[in-house]
């Protein structure tokens, strides 16, 4: 028989999960511990005593009320209990008799009915008599016992310990089930054990402490009116107008105000950064949980289906246990059929345990009631309020976070678990799961951690030479930074919870802003400064809705650039038309994935002096708003996949930059319709795959620049260098391999690149080009350089690395302006020079070099 600490061990669950236990599963628990110690008790009263004790039925007695039936079978019917002195004789047996026979049996019970021959006799007989002799051995006795329990007693008097240890034990695993099925049993322990760190973390206990303190001090308000109020709370009732005085914290949550920064109420406790890193843990624990617990309802159903089980457990166990109460009796009549072994045919027999066994029948049909009833209010209680839906409604009337989001699924079923137990901990759990609380709490150890001074030693110079500061994944923006009064560039990226506060109208000096993967909101106040003071704003996205709302209404703005993804599915969303309000933009650059320009873009259009696409590699097919932008000076169309110049380019009269960058230009025969902009200095054609330069490209006599770089030329035509007025001519990465001599009608030629071609003769006329500043002649076939370098006297870079040079000229020395920075060269070649030259090349290394490019 096992104990009953090894019975109780099925019902062991870990002292954490109590809190998941309500008080019905509590006393559910005793009720099954007591009616295990009722199985074991009667268990152990039926392995320690005697089962039954049966005496043979004498002829003379038996009684008449027990008949055997018709067919001769014996008859179990329970006779009436006898009196204790009947009893008392039925139970002295002489076990010292001889053995005797049917006949000598027969004498003796035949002898027991004579008449005696005198009272006197018969009296002694009587007195000396100790009871009737059965003249049957002991192993009779105990075969007779064992077998007359199995016939003769009912089963449930011989298996009612075992029935109710397994009753128990079904009860019992039933109770436990969901602390250990694996799919509920993982939820339940995590989410203890982040219920019990949120409890007991200082975040806690802060985020309530403050809100008590707001309690007090509104309390204070309205007691002592607006003159007595304390100098950092906002007197203002109105928490929905954006006026000065709107406070930033009101009692039903965050309220940004407009024109006050947001200035927090001194707290009970201190959070140390320790501390602040473990809530911030926390929130992200709690937020993952409820992602993962929320989809699904299993916990609740296992727990009902349990609850469930137990209940129709209980209805079976009653019904079919109260019918076996009055079986259970003292005194049973046994007809074992074994007269040939004991000569005897009818036995009485007593069932010692019956007393005992009714008594806790009865006691465990008591329990079994109670369990009942707890049973069926714990269906009424699953089934009274929707357990699967949880309202944090009272927390949010005395807390001052509005924002926490009723739960539902297995997470509210826990929680409604856990308010059985004890409502602080919903109470304090719902601090985690308000987003307020979290950016207060990120708050709180951004501006800890972002002092003024460490931020100061981020602010770097650009190459503009303005002081910018660039945060890159941060929680938040730091308070710290609007103290840096004297920054000039502001770039924030992925800070997803940005918040843009008043403080920013004391940085004067800020005209230009970043915002990358950074949805900025603002405060009324600080959005009226950027409106005023913005020249410049970059905003990089991944969706449009990335982009804040106020930006669109940034009306002094000067400069907008956005990347991210516009594609055609987009297009529909994009706030491209509020552009309109933008009456001062001049630059409008677009880093995105287009098959369009989108139509509204054209209500900027007469304010547009720069437009700039980068397409990403998608073909741009249509450009008719293009037409539209007769103030644009400056045009980029980047890798749009175009495959001629687009025509309605042609109708920009004040363009005077076209850069067609990156796409799949093969002809330019277009080009002759450039005569007609007037005012185009600059064409960038690189990176195509432009085979040939036609003649009619003199009629475009007003270009300044002409960039044809990284195409498939094999020629120079003269038409070229026609344009009298061409200052920059890049013809780099081609296969050149001649370079006319036509070359030197180019007077007014400042810059010449004619790197990675096949040259390897320089024509003399190139060196009749004085102004010349830049020559890039590097990676190319070119095995010596005419003295007559060393007229270039305005050169200040010359690129040969790459060349068959074997020597250098040593003219080189007279070119004034040219250093040894600005000479690219393989260092052997340099040897080669006097050391006279070599020392003119290296003086002034020190001055800055601009190659003028």
């Amino acid at each position: 028989m096992f104990t009953l600490a090894e019975v109780a061990s099925l019902s062991d669950i870990q002292p954490t999960y109590r809190i998941l236990k309500p008080w019905w599963d509590v006393f559910m628990d005793y009720l099954a511990v007591v009616m295990l110690m009722v199985a074991i008790f009667a268990g152990t009263m039926q392995l320690t005593k005697d089962q039954v004790v049966c005496l043979p039925v004498l002829q003379s007695t038996v009684n008449p009320k027990v008949q055997p039936d018709a067919a001769g079978k014996a008859d179990f019917t329970t006779v009436e209990t006898t009196t204790g002195q009947e009893e008392a004789s039925m139970r002295t047996i002489s076990f010292g008799a001889p053995t005797v026979t049917p006949d000598i049996l027969s004498r003796a019970t035949s002898s027991q009915y004579q008449p005696t021959e005198s009272d006197q006799e018969l009296k002694k007989e009587q007195k000396d008599s100790s009871g009737r002799k059965t003249n049957l051995d002991f192993q009779q006795y105990v075969f007779i016992n064992q077998m007359c329990y199995h016939l003769a007693l009912p089963w449930y008097s011989k298996y009612f310990p075992y029935l109710v240890l397994i009753h128990t034990i079904i009860l019992i695993v039933s109770s436990n089930f969901w602390f250990k099925y694996p799919k509920t049993c993982s939820k339940i322990e995590h989410f203890v054990s982040i219920l019990g760190k949120c409890f007991e973390s200082p975040w806690t206990t802060k985020a309530l402490s403050e809100t008590a303190c707001e309690d007090s001090e509104e309390n204070k308000q309205r007691l002592t009116g607006a003159q007595s109020l304390p100098k950092y709370v906002s007197t203002s009732s109105d928490e929905g107008s954006p006026s000065a005085s709107t406070p930033m914290i009101t009692k039903s949550g965050f309220k940004f105000s407009a024109d006050k920064p947001m200035i927090e109420i001194p707290s009970v406790t201190i959070l140390d950064k320790k501390d602040g890193e473990q809530a911030k843990a926390l929130f992200e624990k709690v937020r993952k949980f409820r992602a993962h617990v929320e989809d699904s309802d299993l916990i609740y159903k296992l727990y009902v289906g349990q609850t469930v089980i137990k209940t129709v457990k209980f209805i079976f166990i009653l019904c079919y246990t109260a019918n076996f109460v009055n079986t259970i009796s003292f005194e049973h009549i046994c007809n074992p059929k074994v007269e040939h072994l004991i000569g005897y045919t009818q036995f009485e027999c007593t069932h010692n345990m019956a007393y005992m066994l009714k008594k806790l029948l009865i006691s465990y049909i008591s329990l079994i009631c109670v369990y009942g009833f707890i049973c069926l209010y714990t269906l009424f209680w699953l089934f009274r309020i929707p357990l699967k839906e949880y309202s944090f409604e009272k927390v949010r009337e005395e807390s001052s976070f509005s924002d926490i989001p009723d739960v539902k699924n297995d997470f509210a079923f826990l929680l409604h678990m856990v308010d059985q137990y004890d409502q602080l901990y919903s109470k304090r759990f719902g601090v985690f799961l308000s987003e307020v609380s979290e950016n207060k709490l990120r708050g709180i150890s951004l501006n800890h951690e972002w002092t003024y001074e460490k931020l100061r030693q981020h602010v770097s110079r650009n190459a503009q030479d303005k002081q910018e500061l660039h945060l890159f994944m941060l929680s938040g923006v730091p308070d710290a930074v609007f103290d840096l009064t004297d920054l000039d560039v502001l770039k924030l990226e992925l800070i997803p919870e940005a918040k843009i506060t008043a403080k920013i109208s004391q940085m004067t000096n800020l005209q230009e802003l970043h915002l990358y993967h950074c949805p900025a909101k603002v405060e009324q106040t600080a959005f009226s400064f950027l409106r005023d003071h913005l020249r410049c704003l970059h905003v990089k996205f991944t969706d449009v809705a990335e982009i804040p709302a106020w930006v669109y209404l940034l009306k002094t703005l000067r400069e907008l650039y956005l990347i991210g993804n516009l594609n055609s599915e987009n297009n529909k969303m994009i706030g491209l038309e509020s552009l309109r309000e933008l009456r001062h933009l001049k630059i409008l650059h677009v880093k995105s994935n287009l098959t369009k320009i989108p139509p509204n873009i054209t209500d900027v259009a007469p304010h547009l002096t720069k437009l700039v696409i980068h397409n990403d590699g998608t073909k741009l097919v249509v450009l008719n708003s293009l037409k539209k932008m007769t103030n644009v000076a400056e045009l980029e169309l980047q890798n749009c996949e175009l495959e001629r110049i687009p025509h309605a380019i042609f109708s920009l009269s004040n363009l005077q930059e076209l850069d067609l960058k990156s796409n799949s230009i093969r002809t330019i025969e277009e080009i002759i319709s450039f005569q007609h902009l007037k005012r185009l200095t600059c064409l960038k054609l690189w990176h195509n795959k432009i085979v040939s330069i036609p003649s009619s490209i003199t009629h475009v006599k007003n270009l300044e620049s002409l960039y044809l770089s990284n195409n498939k030329l094999e020629t120079l035509p003269a038409a070229v260098f026609s344009l009298q007025k061409l200052r920059c001519l890049d013809v780099s990465y081609n296969s050149i391999a001649v370079i006319p001599v036509e070359i030197g009608l180019l007077q007014n030629l400042q810059h010449f690149h004619i790197t990675g071609n096949k040259v390897d003769v320089l024509p003399k006329q190139l060196f009749k080009c004085v102004k010349l500043r830049t020559l890039s002649l590097g990676q190319n076939c070119i095995t010596s350089i005419p003295d007559k370098v060393s007229q270039l006297l305005q050169l200040t870079y010359l690129e040969l690395k790459g060349n068959c040079l074997d020597r250098l000229p040593a003219t080189l020395g007279q070119c004034q302006l040219l250093r040894k920075s600005g000479l690219v060269v393989e260092d052997h070649l340099f040897d080669t020079l006097p050391s006279e030259v070599k020392e003119v090349l290296n003086q002034d290394t020190g001055i800055p070099f601009a190659n003028g490019i």
